[in-house]
C-alpha cells in the first residue's frame, strides 16, 4: 500500500511539470505501459496472502484509473495551450494595408485580333471560326491548289494522316463557308491559328494567327477590295496612311496583289525600316478565282468576289513597333505590361 501511495505522489509531481503533449505521452507509457510500475504492482499479487489480494487489486485498479484521468485532463489542458499558441503566432493585423494583386493584361495579339474583328463587324462582316485540323479537300483543292503545288510538300504542311492536316491558312474555313452558302452572297472574316513547317526566327514562326476576309456577290470588284483595305489601314495605322497594290500570285485569287502601306516611321519618304522604299508589305489579296467559285457551287458569270489575308502578328508588330515575333510567345509579363495603355 505504501508503494501505491508513493507511486501516486511521484506521478502527480511529474505530470504537473509536463509542458507538451509529447512529454505527456512519454509519461503515460512509462507509468501505464506493460513495463511500467503500475503493471509491476499487479505482479506483486502472487506473493500476497489470499485474503489480501482482492483489496490490493482494487487499490491498484483505482490507481490506474486515477492516473488515466489525470493524463486525459492534462491532455485537454496542453491541447488548448498549443492551440492558443498557434493562434497567437498566426494572428493577422487586419489594420495593415492589403497587398495589391498583380493583375495581368490583354495579350497584344488578342488586342490586334479584337481590333480587327470590331472593325470588320462594323462593316457588316460575319465572324466565322473553324477547326484547326482540316480536310485536305478544303485546305488545298477547293482553294485551287492542285496536287502538285509546292504548298502541299510535307516540308511546308503538318499532315496528321493522308487526308487531314493542321490548317496552313484560314482559307480552309472560307472554303467550307462558300460551299454551305452557295448560291447566296457571302461577307465573312475567318480568324484563327495556322501551322506550317517553318524555322522560328525574328519574323517567322511555325504557328501564327491569320484573319482572312471573303466577300462574294454581284458586281464585287477590285476597287471594292482597295476601298476596304484602305479603310482598314487607316483605322489601324492612322488616317494619313496610303496603300498600294503590287501584282502577285495566289492560287485562290485572280488577279492577285500584295498590299503595302505607307511606312509609319518615315511617312513614305524612305528609311531603314522600309528599306528606303517608303512602303511596308502588310497582306495579300485579290479577286476570288472563278475556279474557286465554280467548285463551291457559284456561277462565276453571275457573281464575283474578293479575298484578303491579314497576318495578325505582322499587323501587331507594325502597329506596336515590335521587332521580334518570338516576343509574343515567351510569356514575359514585362512585355505584356507594355500594352496596358492600348486596352
Amino acid at each position: 500500500m505504501n508503494e501505491i501511495e508513493q507511486l501516486r505522489q511521484e506521478f502527480n509531481e511529474k505530470i504537473s511539470s509536463c509542458q507538451s503533449l509529447s512529454e505527456l505521452n512519454d509519461l503515460r507509457v512509462s507509468y501505464l505501459g506493460k513495463k511500467g510500475p503500475v503493471q509491476g504492482l499487479m505482479k506483486l499479487m502472487k506473493d500476497l496472502p489470499k485474503e489480501e489480494k482482492p483489496v490490493f487489486g482494487q487499490k491498484v485498479n483505482c490507481l490506474k484509473s486515477e492516473l488515466s484521468d489525470l493524463i486525459d485532463a492534462k491532455k485537454v489542458e496542453l491541447e488548448e495551450k498549443e492551440m492558443l499558441s498557434k493562434i497567437e503566432s498566426e494572428k493577422i493585423d487586419i489594420t495593415l494595408p492589403g497587398r495589391k494583386p498583380n493583375i495581368g493584361t490583354i495579350h497584344p495579339l488578342n488586342l490586334m485580333w479584337e481590333e480587327l474583328e470590331d472593325l470588320f463587324i462594323g462593316l457588316g462582316y460575319q465572324v466565322i471560326e473553324g477547326n484547326d485540323i482540316v480536310d485536305d479537300l478544303y485546305c488545298f483543292e477547293r482553294a485551287n491548289i492542285p496536287k502538285d503545288h509546292p504548298a502541299r510538300d510535307m516540308q511546308d504542311s503538318l499532315y496528321i494522316d493522308e487526308n487531314n492536316l493542321l490548317r496552313t491558312h484560314t482559307t480552309a474555313i472560307q472554303m467550307v463557308v462558300l460551299e454551305q452558302s452557295a448560291p447566296n452572297p457571302v461577307k465573312v472574316i475567318c480568324p484563327g491559328k495556322v501551322y506550317r513547317r517553318d524555322d522560328d526566327d525574328a519574323t517567322h514562326s511555325h504557328q501564327f494567327m491569320q484573319m482572312e476576309g471573303l466577300v462574294v456577290g454581284e458586281n464585287i470588284s477590285l476597287s471594292d477590295l482597295k476601298g476596304t483595305l484602305l479603310f482598314m489601314a487607316r483605322k489601324i495605322f492612322g488616317q494619313d496612311k496610303q496603300i498600294r497594290f503590287r501584282p502577285s500570285y495566289f492560287p485562290f485569287t485572280e488577279p492577285s496583289v500584295e498590299v503595302d502601306v505607307s511606312c509609319h516611321v518615315c511617312g513614305g519618304k524612305g528609311c531603314p525600316t522600309c528599306k528606303g522604299t517608303g512602303w511596308i508589305e502588310i497582306l495579300g489579296a485579290g479577286e476570288v478565282n472563278p475556279n474557286v467559285l465554280k467548285m463551291a457551287g457559284y456561277d462565276p458569270e453571275k457573281v464575283s468576289g474578293f479575298a484578303f489575308g491579314v497576318g495578325i502578328e505582322r499587323m501587331a508588330m507594325l502597329k506596336y513597333g515590335i521587332d521580334d515575333i518570338r516576343h509574343f510567345y515567351t510569356n514575359d509579363k514585362r512585355f505584356a505590361d507594355e500594352f496596358k495603355r492600348f486596352e
